[in-house]
């Protein structure tokens, strides 16, 4: 098909990179339009769908591992079935040289239409790139406020992408986190506040398309005011039309008028907008649509309301509350069905075995549209968007392709260069938001040879704590003191870890909360610390009651949703980091943890200010530290 219109010698050149070259012809990439007048019909099917290959196994392999470098069986199936696109995953990034050279194979592996190579790199606590800059993520910078500092997140993510041959971006999160209790998005959000969203989320959509990458919106309708994870069940939001569009829409609207290039469905019930209902395939009970597979949400809503022409893609396809209740087959054949342009992880498919998988989901979306089930005319229309994305991110091009080793020696200079790693420091410390420091106990002043106990649910947590504070005895901003850690998820606390709190003069302990449930009896949390499946909110508390007793100088660090903070209200001092990754292998995979010792230790000034109320555990209805709020290490609110 584009063989007949463009070239052959040009057919090469579609395999672009982020290396300016120069043009090789005059001769004009034919439009869209006139290239899905040329397309077959399993060719424009194999431009909807984008499977994974996050695992594979073959012949000569007892199990599936990562894949990490291109084979035959892989690269086969990509020209079988004429895809348009493929999502990787950490399993597949491994590192930079490596990631160039997937990236370049997948791409041969399609020479008449270039991939959309795919990933979720939204920065913070979901990023995918094993050698690169992670950032504090978004929560982090809705503390601080920062339009530069959400710019800056996307070009530079963008810029990284870019280089190593990956041109779509699963990014940026314009959830509005409402719900304290949401389980998937938290921190992945920039706060509660609709126009701070919208605020950030559009300067970080536009840093990612300065660099040419593909941004996309997510989860629409709205992931925020959900508290069930849609990897596993299906989320209920059951606001009326006008709440959701002031609240839930309010980020996507503006974000489509300013040039969104697509938006990412979410698997959520939305009543208001579609209540029509399904006999679920898993139990029988009759479900409620999910907006991923509601005609009514993607085309009338978002196509012709909300008036986005770019191209709309499914979240997962895998995920439990789509398969297990709809069905492999039937799930995408009726996201197409309600408007979506790209099925993403249709199926699974780890091995040569489990093809049928992806060549069910294949036909069923053919037969639906010989049946005339789907319109021809919605086919070429959703083909015809994804086309044009391609065309005008410059991922169908005539430019020259650079060689693979320009593309290496390019990457190597970029990914995870000192300046990237400089600004996401900085973007750290300027989010770290102090929320108590009574008596002004910080900032912490050890003298020469004082214990400090640093304590953390995970050992990469600890460890972080740990190579930050020598980090800052070797600048010489604290004396030499001794160190011990302490990692205690799914612990009890013992006499042995009250004798690390009595021994010391210092204690730093980090909480790891996902969703607040403590067990709150008569406005008392529950401190049964002999229960291990309360260790996330009962360990931390009884190191700070320890320490309390013993007169011991104590923080409490939130590391991951800052709603946590509310289970540690008698601390003495509080602040939440946004971020909950460590240091493993000889890096740091978030500056959050960091950045928060340097401001406990006087190294950094606490900059942020809630992007979120913090309610109450033990007094319902009540808030605790209020949107906005923030101290510096005076004890004053920040303006």
């Amino acid at each position: 098909m584009f063989k007949s219109l463009v070239p052959a010698t040009l057919l090469l050149s579609l395999l672009t990179s982020s290396i300016p070259m120069e043009k090789v012809s005059s001769a004009p990439i034919p439009t869209a339009k006139r290239m899905v007048q040329d397309m077959s019909l399993d060719e424009k099917i194999g431009q909807m769908l984008m499977p994974d290959f996050r695992h594979w196994q073959t012949k000569n392999e007892s199990s599936p591992i990562g894949l990490t470098k291109m084979n035959k069986e892989v690269s086969q199936l990509v020209e079988k079935y004429h895809l348009g696109g493929v999502i990787l995953f950490a399993e597949n990034v491994t590192e930079t040289k490596q990631t160039v050279k997937l990236t370049h194979e997948f791409q041969k592996a399609s020479p008449n239409i270039p991939l959309l190579i795919s990933i979720d790199q939204e920065g913070g606590i979901v990023t995918r790139l094993q050698k690169g800059t992670h950032f504090p993520g978004n929560m982090s910078i809705g503390a601080s406020r920062s339009i530069k500092n959400a710019y800056d997140t996307g070009k530079i993510i963008g810029k990284e992408l870019n280089a190593l041959g990956i041109n779509t971006n699963f990014s940026p999160v314009l959830d509005v986190n409402h719900n304290p209790n949401n389980p998937v998005i938290g921190v992945r959000s920039f706060g509660s506040d609709p126009a701070l969203v919208t605020r950030l989320g559009l300067q970080t959509m536009k840093g990612l398309q300065k660099e040419k990458t593909i941004s996309t919106l997510k989860h629409f309708p709205g992931h925020g005011d959900t508290a069930v994870d849609s990897h596993y069940g299906l989320p209920l939001v059951e606001h009326d039309i006008n709440r959701l569009k002031e609240v839930e829409l309010y980020p996507f609207q503006q974000a489509i008028n300013a040039g969104a290039d697509m938006v990412m469905t979410a698997h959520v019930q939305f009543p208001a907008i579609d209540d029509t209902t399904y006999q679920s395939k898993k139990d029988g009970e009759k479900i409620m649509v999910p907006a991923t597979l509601s005609k009514k949400v993607i085309t009338h809503l978002l196509k012709k309301e909300m008036g986005f022409q770019g191209v709309v893609v499914t979240d997962a396809l895998n995920m439990k509350a789509i398969a297990d209740n709809f069905g492999q087959k039937e799930a995408v054949v009726m996201a197409i069905k309600a408007g979506v342009d790209i099925a993403l992880m249709p199926a699974p498919v780890t091995s040569l075995k489990t093809e049928k998988n992806l060549d069910n989901v294949f036909n069923a979306l053919k037969q639906a549209v010989l049946n005339q089930e789907i319109p021809m005319s919605q086919i070429n229309q959703s083909v015809e968007n994804i086309l044009q994305l391609k065309i005008k991110r410059g991922i169908i091009s005539t430019k020259k392709p650079a060689t693979l080793e320009e593309k290496i020696k390019k990457a190597t200079q970029i990914v995870g260069k000192k300046s990237h790693r400089k600004a996401e420091q900085k973007m750290a410390r300027e989010g770290i938001t102090l929320l108590k420091n009574k008596n002004k106990i910080l900032p912490f002043k050890p003298k020469k040879g004082n214990n400090i106990v640093v304590m953390a649910p995970y050992e990469d947590q600890t460890k972080a704590m740990k190579v930050t504070i020598e980090s800052l005895i070797k600048q010489k901003k604290i004396k030499p003191v001794h160190l011990q850690s302490y990692a205690f998820a799914n612990k009890t606390f013992s006499k042995e870890t009250a004798k690390l709190i009595q021994e010391s003069d210092y204690v730093i302990t980090g909480s790891y909360v996902i969703q607040n449930d403590p067990a709150v009896n008569d406005g008392v949390i529950d401190d049964n610390v002999q229960d291990p499946k309360k260790w996330a909110t009962a360990f931390p508390r009884a190191v700070m009651k320890e320490a309390m007793s013993q007169n011991k100088k104590m923080v409490m660090m939130s590391l991951r949703n800052p709603y946590d903070a509310a289970n540690f209200e008698e601390a003495d001092a509080l602040l939440a980091v946004y971020g909950f990754k460590g240091y493993e292998n000889g890096q740091f995979n978030q500056p959050n943890i960091p950045a928060g010792l340097e401001v406990i230790f006087g190294a950094a000034t606490p900059k942020g200010k809630l992007p979120v109320n913090i309610p109450s555990v033990t007094h319902s209805n009540q808030i605790l530290y209020p949107f906005g709020y923030g101290l510096n290490l005076k004890g004053k609110q920040i303006k």
